[in-house]
């Protein structure tokens, strides 16, 4: 008689098992939502763990996707059990989603962690509802499959194919430079977003779902099937059953966030030319397992990786043509066959990333390259350092101009967005193609929230003249799906009295992409007259009540992934005292 396979030790049964009056109390409470009784005997709680909101517009189908997951749940003998948490919109809330990203996490990483769970799926989408929820389901480190919603389907305008948020920045730049009327502006904008989803070209959305598989912990096929697309349910419904599974399996998330997965999702990104928000998550959530990893990491890693992927905003297609061309299963494919990928890594299929990926097709060459012949010879992300970035700042090159990898000019000041936006189309303003734009007090602390504001638009009066790109540097972060020459996430920000505070105009700047610089030409003398100056100058900040005066106290700077510095390091999933 063969014996029978152990019974796993299950987290919920501490809530769910026995005769005690608090057994009783979770049980009859359940049972008010017509919960029958062999939902109790001992199956596994999944939680669904849910950022649906008609307030982020990329994540409004998750209600649905999550009745797919439950189908799954339901299909392998788990108890499906649902639930919300704070949903980060990037178009609709101000002053930043960023600002409310470590919140997020802390919401999913204590609902997690107090509930009777044994495993989780993460449905997100939108930029910041994927990192947020990784970040927290690490710290619990439960059992764990991230699935996203989907990219729009392409935008149509006028019989051409337009991307979300790459098409409003060229708009936005041919209507100042007088080559489209704002009428015609005003047309497109039913057009760009005509699907359930989010951004449909390599934003940071897209990228961080791409991450998530990259890192094993999402399903082949989340980085790119379209919301619209069926496919995407059955994804969905895939999930709730593998999800069981990996409970079974004690199949959890520190067995797969390993330093080498970590490895694997930063070559993805760089073949993908992916967002650099990619960067501040993935230092974020290293940082969240235990796992040591840097700026100079990112850098090295990202290092000669070309750009394989020819979707805006570094090509010309959109994610609804990434997918059907073959998705994100050939990228890791070319990595694989080049040596670049660490081909043991664990996934949440139970299968190693290369066997999920090792018979992939590529079905059009000209969406996705090969390492013979890439759409662009980089696509990671550079990382430059100086006097005026001591900790590092970071550039996308196959977003920018490459005549502007080395460059020296004057620069142009402005202390916040507010003045960038209040002079910026001055005639009078002082600046031509060769200055270098500088945008301060925008970083961690000093917007707070670091937004999305570090591609400043030119003026109009050099887009009129044909000019089209300049280097621009800031303590900001930018769009997934923005480009241009600009030098993102200056560490250590201005806010706390770095040399970007230093800047005034007409100082020479240096950015020296191949030697990894970002020079402020300045003597030793005038630096410390502008020392004393800023240190007279800088004003102490009013307290500010609630979550924002904590992030501010607490939240670490952009090199170290912008979490809060008591979120980092491992915790775990130790079920809580019980009630009394």
């Amino acid at each position: 008689m063969s014996k029978k396979s152990k019974k796993p030790e299950l987290r919920s049964s501490a809530w769910f098992e026995g005769t005690a009056t608090n057994n009783f109390t979770h049980r009859s409470r359940l049972r008010n939502q017509g919960v029958p009784d062999h939902m109790f005997d001992g199956r596994p709680v999944i939680g669904i763990c849910n950022t649906w909101s008609e307030l982020t517009p990329c994540n409004a189908h998750l209600r649905d996707i999550a009745e797919r997951v439950k189908r799954g749940v339901y299909e392998m003998g788990g108890y499906p059990l649902e639930f919300p948490v704070m949903s980060l919109g990037e178009t609709l809330m101000r002053p930043t989603a960023m600002l409310y990203r470590n919140l997020v996490s802390m919401d999913v990483e204590e609902s997690i962690r107090a509930n009777p769970l044994d495993g989780v799926v993460l449905l997100g989408g939108c930029d910041k509802t994927t990192p947020a929820l990784l970040m927290g389901a690490a710290s619990c480190d439960l059992p764990t499959i991230m699935l996203t919603g989907g990219p729009m389907l392409n935008g149509r305008f006028r019989g051409k194919e337009i991307g979300v948020g790459t098409y409003t920045w060229k708009s936005e730049a041919a209507v100042k430079a007088g080559e489209m009327t704002l009428a015609d502006f005003m047309q497109a904008e039913a057009g760009t977003s005509r699907s359930i989803g989010h951004c449909n070209t390599m934003g940071t959305a897209a990228t961080m779902a791409s991450m998530a598989e990259a890192l094993g912990v999402a399903l082949p096929g989340n980085a790119d099937i379209p919301a619209a697309d069926a496919g995407r349910n059955v994804l969905a419904h895939t999930a709730g059953r593998r999800i069981v599974e990996m409970v079974k399996e004690d199949l959890r998330m520190s067995k797969i966030l390993t330093y080498e997965a970590f490895t694997n999702a930063i070559r993805t990104s760089a073949a993908l030319g992916g967002s650099t928000n990619a960067v501040i998550h993935l230092l974020a959530l290293a940082g969240r397992v235990g796992i040591s990893l840097s700026l100079e990491d990112i850098d090295r890693l990202s290092r000669d990786i070309p750009c394989l992927v020819n979707v805006m905003p570094s090509g010309s297609y959109l994610m609804e043509d990434f997918c059907y061309a073959g998705g994100l299963s050939v990228v890791l494919r070319e990595l694989g066959e080049n040596k670049l990928l660490h081909k043991y890594a664990r996934s949440v299929t139970g299968k190693t990333v290369w066997t999920n990926v090792k018979n992939a097709e590529c079905f059009n060459t000209d969406v996705i390259k090969s390492f013979a012949s890439p759409h662009k010879g980089y696509g990671g992300v550079v990382v430059v350092k100086g006097n005026l970035a001591p900790e590092g700042a970071v550039l996308k090159p196959s977003a920018a101009t490459p005549k502007l990898m080395q460059h020296k000019g004057p620069a142009v000041v402005f202390d916040s967005i507010e003045d960038y936006r209040t002079r910026i189309d001055d005639p009078n303003l002082d600046i031509n193609e060769n200055s270098v734009m500088v945008l301060r007090n925008c970083g961690p602390r000093g917007y707070p929230g670091m937004p999305e504001v570090g591609n400043m638009a030119l003026p109009k009066k050099l887009l009129e003249r044909g000019v089209t790109d300049m280097v621009r540097i800031s303590d900001a972060r930018m769009s997934g799906t923005a480009y241009g020459t600009a030098v993102l996430h200056v560490s250590p920000e201005a806010r706390l009295g770095s040399m970007l505070a230093y800047v005034k105009d007409g100082d020479i700047i240096e950015l020296d992409v191949a030697q990894r610089r970002l020079h402020l030409h300045i003597e030793e003398e005038e630096k410390r007259k502008r020392t004393m100056e800023i240190a007279q100058n800088i004003k102490t900040r009013p307290r500010v009540r609630g979550w924002e005066g904590l992030y501010f106290d607490r939240v670490n700077q952009a090199h170290l992934g912008c979490d809060l510095d008591f979120l980092v390091g491992k915790s775990g999933a130790d079920v809580p005292r019980e009630s009394h």
